[in-house]
């Protein structure tokens, strides 16, 4: 059976520099009836592990480590024993919210992550902040962009560890490259389409520098 995509919403709040919003995020799971790979365990690691059922986690992946996509990661990895994987650039925002247990693995540019035989490949995408991927799986037409990208534009880059030129620089030269139609599945929000997000690139880049 070919890898399909599911999805669940799960709620709760991010906290970051004396802040605290409520916020509902995407969390994505990529496999068959047998195995799965979970991006970004939010929240809530009950309902995710129900989504799974009784498939073998691969992995637990981290499109970045605000608190709000990485609340849940031990949680669930506490249950399925299922690695915990992040780009090393995020570990000092992990320790914030997770300061006694670190991440199993790291995330590299150009790693390659298989579940049910297919392939997703990780890139490195900062600016949300520094230790920022998304995860392109062409064999499904679709990559899933975190924080990075959303429907209407770049991932916020007004708080700590963040940069607004480096994310419009991320999406020129790793995302934007992907084919057109290409759906763009978001860490928050509707999804999109890489095509429909390239005409806004001018401005962005103006807005950047």
């Amino acid at each position: 059976m070919a890898a399909r995509i599911d999805h669940l919403v799960t709620s709760g709040t991010f906290s970051l520099d004396g802040g605290t919003w409520d916020v509902d995020n995407n969390v994505w799971i990529v496999g068959d009836d047998s195995e799965a790979v979970v991006i970004d365990a939010a929240h809530d690691a009950d309902a995710i592990a129900e989504a799974l059922g009784d498939r073998r986690l691969v992995a637990i992946v981290c499109t970045h480590a605000h608190d709000d996509h990485v609340d849940a990661a031990p949680a669930l990895a506490d249950r399925t024993g299922a690695p915990v994987l992040l780009h090393p650039a995020d570990s000092e925002l992990w320790r914030l919210t997770h300061p006694d247990r670190a991440p199993d693995g790291e995330l590299a540019d150009g790693q390659e992550i298989t579940v049910a035989g297919t392939v997703l490949r990780v890139l490195h995408t900062p600016g949300h902040c520094r230790g920022a991927v998304s995860l392109y799986a062409p064999e499904l037409g679709t990559v899933f962009t975190g924080d990075t990208l959303f429907a209407g534009g770049p991932g916020a880059t007004g708080r700590s560890f963040s940069d607004f030129p480096t994310i419009v620089e991320s999406i020129r030269a790793k995302l934007l490259t992907l084919p057109g139609e290409t759906v763009v599945r978001t860490g928050h929000g509707d999804s999109t389409t890489i095509a429909a997000e390239a005409p806004q690139l001018d401005e962005w880049l103006r807005r950047g520098h």
